[in-house]
């Protein structure tokens, strides 16, 4: 994942449930990257809302992206904001 990668769900009343993966580079040289996940909701104009944020390693992220776009009907998109 080295470019942000976003998925949106659009929802019933006109907003949407996004999730975004931003690589993180790591801190210490001995530390591995990681890859930082935010989870929220929009409904514009209104701003978003951030629910939750992980740091996982990549690996994780890409299963958890895969998941996400074949259970959870996300899809690809541009970024929302």
């Amino acid at each position: 994942m080295p470019e942000p990668l976003w998925l949106v769900r659009p929802r019933p009343d006109g907003g949407c449930d996004y999730v975004s993966f931003q690589l993180q580079p790591a801190l210490e040289a001995a530390s591995l990257t990681t890859v930082e996940m935010r989870e929220g909701s929009h409904m514009p104009p209104q701003m978003p809302l951030l629910k939750r944020r992980h740091r996982l390693d990549p690996a994780e992220a890409e299963r958890c992206r895969l998941q996400l776009q074949q259970e959870g009907g996300f899809q690809s998109s541009e970024p929302l904001f």
